[in-house]
């Protein structure tokens, strides 16, 4: 991923510094237990764990002449570690190397993506509670439909991260498998335990069974599972980007102090934010593909995985990672402008009321279809003629005759659209919750 979009703590993960560092310590672990079996010497185990030491820089000119990373660090192992280096990658392949360490990079690429989420989570918990008695004009297919809460935005959004967080913590328990089992994973020069003892060292699960290398299922559940992730936060920043509209304007992002909107237009704020989740969104979504396709290879297996894995593994960490950051930015620092949603909810002039008037008609005992075609035919006035739609339904004789004043006024009240939002945010957040003055 571009320095761009990279944080500090994620990109140092997937440094080759650190993933060199995660092959280093598998083969460690492997020759700590075959020590421990007596299969090799514990003087040479010594001898290698003070010794053993890498070079990024050296491994790429080794490699250069090798043209097989997980040799060209070995060999610069030996180079540092001198006759006991025999004993190091003793009975393995390289993918056991590999792939083990990849399942401590995955491992606690995961650890950092759940902070993030809950960070995310706290949040959108706060925003919600704010906003919770906030009215705001609810849209269906782009169009007004029936007045709801933004604090329920923001109650969806937590709910919908809930259930990406315990994804994630099911991706990670997938992924942190590892195999120690040799070159078409049949143990023939390796007794088994050597694996289980080996991946209780690392904190991984061993594979149940493998073939040369963890099933690449596991790697595309992971991306897969990313993808979902990106794809919340997109929504979330759609939302936004709608809201910041011109025409709209019921919340926009935070403006700071020197920001410039556009190189031409001085007078431009644009949801660049919300623009570059989206788009960030899409490249997590695309390396999901990548993960199905290594799923299928050749027999006990081939290395057409390989390649892609060096850019989506990271990519796809480093860019959730990024956009996690930000949403939890934009979403805590947004503005928002409750006096513009009551504008907007007025704008159609009161045809946000026609369910509720439907309803109270049929209370009164008319036919579900004709209290529809009643409130319809003045509906359609207001659409074409921009009349308002509350003169229109008191002057409706067939209306007057079913409903009297007071329940004509009860049908165009707010009040039973955020009458039951307490009961939907105890089932969200749990609990008889602390709430925000009303907005």
């Amino acid at each position: 991923m571009i320095e761009r979009y990279t944080l500090p703590e994620m990109g140092g993960l997937w440094s080759e510094e650190n993933k060199f560092q995660k092959w280093l310590d598998v083969e460690l672990a492997v020759c700590e237990v075959h020590a421990e079996m007596g299969t090799i010497p514990r003087e040479a185990l010594q001898e290698i764990k003070w010794r053993a030491k890498f070079s990024v820089e050296r491994i790429n000119e080794i490699e250069k002449t090798t043209n097989h990373d997980v040799i060209a660090f070995t060999t610069n192992l030996a180079e540092s570690i001198g006759p006991a280096s025999r004993f190091v990658h003793y009975g393995l392949t390289s993918s056991d190397v590999v792939d083990t360490a990849n399942a401590l990079l995955l491992r606690d690429a995961c650890d950092l993506l759940l902070q993030k989420i809950d960070g995310l989570l706290t949040v959108l918990k706060r925003r919600a509670l704010e906003f919770k008695s906030t009215p705001q004009v609810g849209r269906t297919h782009g169009i007004h439909a029936e007045p709801t809460s933004f604090g329920m935005t923001f109650a969806l959004w937590h709910d919908e991260m809930r259930r990406n967080r315990e994804r994630l913590m099911r991706a990670r328990e997938t992924v942190a498998v590892g195999k120690i089992s040799g070159a078409v994973g049949s143990f023939a020069h390796l007794d088994p335990v050597v694996e289980e003892k080996v991946c209780a060292r690392l904190d991984l699960r061993p594979a149940p069974v493998s073939t040369q290398i963890i099933q690449r299922d596991r790697y595309a559940e992971f991306l897969g599972t990313l993808a979902i992730i990106a794809s919340s936060l997109d929504k979330f920043a759609l939302n936004v980007r709608h809201w910041q509209q011109t025409e709209v304007r019921e919340a926009q992002e935070r403006f700071t102090v020197g920001q410039k909107g556009s190189s031409a237009m001085p007078h431009k704020r644009n949801p660049i934010i919300s623009e570059r989740i989206c788009g960030i969104a899409r490249v997590v979504r695309a390396n999901s593909q990548v993960g199905l396709e290594n799923v299928a290879l050749w027999h006990e297996r081939d290395i057409s995985h390989s390649s892609a894995e060096r850019v989506v593994l990271p990519d796809s960490s480093i860019a959730l990672d990024y956009i996690l950051h930000k949403a939890t930015s934009l979403i805590e620092g947004l503005v928002v402008y409750p006096e513009r949603m009551l504008e907007n909810l007025n704008a159609t002039r009161g045809l946000i009321f026609s369910g509720q008037l439907l309803l109270a008609l049929t209370r009164k005992g008319v036919s579900r279809e004709v209290a529809y075609e009643w409130a319809q035919r003045n509906a359609m006035k207001v659409w074409d003629e921009g009349k308002d739609f509350q003169t229109l339904v008191k002057a409706d004789a067939d209306i007057k005759a079913h409903l009297s004043v007071e329940e004509l006024e009860c049908a165009f009240s707010l009040t039973s659209y955020l009458s039951n939002v307490d009961a939907i945010f105890e089932r969200v957040f749990g609990g008889k919750l602390d709430v925000g003055p009303h907005r």
